[in-house]
């Protein structure tokens, strides 16, 4: 018999047991006899950290009341009887399973379920009773909108199927489970439209996504790192989300959709240049506003940057081009100041960076204040000190607030990263060098990929008919999909 079966001796099953979770002391280890005389002897084993104290009672006295009242007079309770009590009066709603194997029995054991062991029976019977306190389904702090649903994902990987497949109810909705394997054994799901993704885009997906073997799953970020093609790449290849409205419309558009057990974030695959522009309240609001929206995006992004470089190069290589009075003003802000235009800008972008993170860390009582406060006073001190212009406080602000601007963290983070080297090219170059990073930063986006999906589709390769839904958003009637859904069987 293989080590990893089951024994039909109680005694042998406890044994492994006992030494696979040695140390453990959550490990709760209940023995019980059943039918005629008691003469049956059962063991059932669970985590008590994993499952609440009401259902480990209700646990005990069914098998107390199974104990005392034998399914027939003088009948002798077979395995099989057991199986059929609990599938319609055990201590879980879900369906009890066997287990033959040790493999199987250690997963259930360590995902909330009780394992019931019986003498001279070479199987185990087990049946859900996880029920662990999560985080309740509120509005995504990170995702606020002013007009559309207000349904965030939570740490439950079930709960977050269950809310997106109730905003999509189609049977061409799919959901496939992995487990990770490792130490961790996380289990993820990913979920795609069947008849609307891409089947190439799906296969290549599945492909790196089983690459991931025995590897430790935390977040879902971690999937990311793990499928993404350009790991060395500023720009992300892949879009977060935490609101079910924006998954299940990306499902509607052809994406996959991954989730991990323990986290709330979905991550959104392919993630495209545009799509990283975009937000689900663009399709809550009236055409108009969502396009002036949206362009102020555009320019904000546009504004992160450039915005240092561009002051950096005018101010040192083409003053021609700032008119005379602002000119003078600019001359007159930096007289004094002991540093060359682009150590100044590095200086107070790295510690506008600081004082960002600073601000994220703290706790959420004090972080806004400490930011505001010291934006101020660092701001205000540096000035007076001479050791920064007016001026440069004022476009370093301006970058700041134009990076917020943008709906995903991920492509705030690299337009920040970006703006050094083109400072730098500034510095040394004037305007040819922010043209000749502009230059690098569009052959690297023209060559990149997500999933082999060209990351500027649909302008690199030109697509007229997708194009409609980048810079300016179409009217809802064009845009939705008139395709019939498939008929349930």
């Amino acid at each position: 018999m293989s080590d990893n079966r089951l024994s039909p001796r109680l005694k042998a099953n406890l044994l492994r047991l006992k030494q696979t979770f040695d140390n453990c002391g959550d490990l709760e280890i209940f023995r019980w006899q059943y039918g005629p005389e008691l003469k049956h002897t059962a063991v059932s084993a669970y985590f008590v950290t994993l499952i609440p104290d009401k259902k480990v009672n209700y646990m005990k006295r069914s098998l107390q009341d199974l104990t005392e009242h034998p399914v027939g007079a003088g009948e002798e309770i077979t395995p099989e009887m057991l199986i059929r009590f609990y599938d319609s009066h055990g201590a879980s709603a879900e369906t009890a399973t066997l287990a033959a194997d040790w493999a199987t029995v250690d997963s259930r054991l360590l995902r909330g379920y009780v394992v019931l062991f019986l003498e001279g029976w070479d199987k185990a019977i087990c049946y859900e009773a996880i029920g662990l306190e999560t985080r309740q389904v509120t509005e995504p702090e990170t995702e606020p909108v002013v007009q559309g649903p207000r349904e965030g994902t939570v740490e439950n990987l079930h709960r977050n199927l269950g809310m997106i497949r109730m905003r999509i109810k189609s049977p061409a909705l799919k959901f496939e489970l992995l487990d990770t394997g490792g130490y961790s054994n996380t289990r993820i799901a990913y979920g795609y439209l069947e008849g609307v993704v891409n089947s190439d885009v799906l296969e290549e997906f599945r492909r790196r996504i089983g690459r991931i073997g025995e590897g430790e799953i935390l977040d879902t970020s971690y999937v990311e790192e793990l499928i993404e093609d350009a790991p060395y790449s500023p720009f992300p290849q892949f879009r977060y989300t935490e609101r079910t409205d924006a998954a299940a419309a990306a499902l509607l558009n052809g994406k996959i959709i991954v989730l991990t057990e323990g986290s709330g974030s979905v991550l959104i695959c392919p993630g495209l240049f545009f799509d990283l522009l975009q937000s689900s309240e663009d399709y809550y609001q009236r055409v108009l506003v969502s396009n002036f929206i949206r362009w102020i995006r555009m320019i904000a992004l546009i504004l992160t940057i450039s915005l240092p470089s561009l002051y950096i190069a005018v101010s040192t290589f083409h003053t021609e081009l700032i008119p005379t009075v602002l000119l003078l003003a600019i001359i007159d802000s930096r007289e004094g100041i002991p540093f060359g235009a682009f150590i100044e800008a590095a200086i107070m972008v790295f510690f506008f960076e600081l004082l960002k993170e600073a601000g994220i860390r703290l706790p959420r009582t004090v972080g806004a204040a400490v930011s505001i406060v010291g934006a101020l006073v660092i701001g205000e001190a540096a000035i007076s000190a001479g050791i920064a212009s007016p001026i440069m406080v004022v476009v370093v602000s301006l970058t700041g607030i134009a990076s917020f601007s943008l709906p995903q963290y991920n492509m705030s983070i690299a337009m920040r990263l970006l703006q050094f080297p083109l400072m730098a090219m500034a510095a040394v170059l004037g305007g040819f060098g922010i043209l000749l990073g502009y230059l690098f930063i569009w052959i690297h986006l023209s060559t990149l990929t997500s999933l082999n999906v060209p990351y500027l589709k649909p302008l690199a390769p030109w697509n007229a008919r997708q194009f409609r839904d980048t810079l300016i958003r179409e009217r809802l009637p064009v845009l939705i999909r008139r395709t019939k859904p498939p008929r349930a069987n």
